[in-house]
């Protein structure tokens, strides 16, 4: 996960381990992987976390609009669930929860880094206060490894090995203006 701080800072210019092109092949399979671990599309919904994972999750059902029925989607805020809220320094005002219905649904929740397994456990609290979903699935673009906790991804679009203290930027046109994945080495801003 990126870091509160790196949403405003300058990303440095590194080569990234996913470009543009890479981005959108990886998305297109995770799709494919989506709509295959489900078996289809019926009960199927794309729940991004905020923020990138919903930029994320809009893609993914773009991507399968391509050969199914685009599922519905939502985004999640989990801020106020997470473990580390007061300790990290985390503020700002929560962005907006909207989702369709999950109860009995096959929810696939959708985050652009796992790293600690954190945001994931906070997620899925939030999601509880919303339904019962029948599943719930995790698909993330990047995994770095070095969790905290036992949450691991079902669908990962790539593994990227990381020191601990490196930073990962998921970069997407929409929020940043140029689709990147970027590891700055050493937590280097």
């Amino acid at each position: 996960m990126s870091s509160p701080e790196s949403e405003t800072t300058t990303v440095p210019q590194l080569s990234p381990m996913l470009d543009e092109a890479g981005i959108r092949r990886t998305l297109m399979r995770l799709a494919h992987e989506v709509v295959e671990s489900n078996a289809g599309v019926e009960g199927l919904v794309l729940v991004g976390i905020q923020r990138r994972g919903v930029t994320l999750a809009h893609r993914i059902a773009e991507a399968i609009g391509s050969f199914e029925t685009p599922p519905p989607i939502g985004s999640l805020d989990v801020t106020m669930h997470r473990d580390d809220f007061e300790r990290s320094g985390l503020r700002g005002t929560p962005m907006p929860t909207e989702l369709p219905e999950v109860e009995g649904q096959t929810v696939v929740l959708v985050d652009d880094v796992l790293f600690t397994g954190r945001t994931i456990r906070a997620a899925l609290d939030a999601l509880n206060d919303y339904g019962r979903p029948r599943m719930i699935r995790l698909a993330v673009l990047v995994d770095r490894g070095h969790r905290e906790l036992p949450i691991r991804a079902d669908i990962v679009g790539k593994n990227i090995p990381t020191a601990r203290e490196d930073d990962v930027r998921v970069l997407l046109a929409e929020d940043d203006g140029r689709d990147a994945v970027i590891v700055v080495p050493g937590g280097k801003h």
